[in-house]
């Protein structure tokens, strides 16, 4: 069961680890992207920001997309975690099962509009969350899991 899809470029940190694992009751934390997948490092990185008691999977978004419509997933409580909104995009247009992200914390850039304290997007990334907004995904900004949910949509 998805409990939560979240778009947070530093993926597993004290944040969700802590507040959205405890305040969800997960015990699965799904890493999903080709440059995490494939980078010893973030790898390595993951697996010690991993709360105890919680599985970590780390899968590209092919396979990713593969065992999320396969069925496999479906015996935990996942917390997905992706970089981008790029990624997630990518993730809801393969899994449209997926029916809420979650906005976390983007990059900053000199070209990005912050429309949140710790939301910032390039002209392209709003375009692509109203297209999800368009087909009936939610697209809430929280960073906490006790945080209330601000909807993104409405600050594009």
């Amino acid at each position: 069961m998805i409990l939560l899809t979240r778009v947070d470029h530093r993926l597993l940190h004290g944040q969700v680890a802590t507040s959205w694992v405890n305040g969800l009751g997960s015990d699965c934390i799904f890493c999903v992207g080709d440059k995490v997948a494939n980078d010893p490092v973030w790898k390595t990185t993951l697996k010690m920001g991993k709360p105890t008691g919680c599985k970590l999977v780390i899968k590209d978004m092919a396979h990713a997309i593969e065992a999320i419509n396969s069925g496999v997933t479906d015996k935990y409580r996942m917390i997905i975690c992706v970089r981008s909104i790029e990624d997630a995009k990518l993730l809801i247009d393969g899994c449209p099962q997926i029916k809420s992200l979650n906005l976390g914390n983007t990059l900053e850039s000199p070209t990005t509009k912050q429309i949140s304290r710790q939301i910032f997007l390039e002209p392209e990334e709003a375009e692509m969350l109203k297209e999800l907004g368009e087909r009936g995904v939610e697209v809430e900004i929280r960073a906490l899991a006790d945080d209330k949910k601000e909807n993104a949509l409405a600050l594009l």
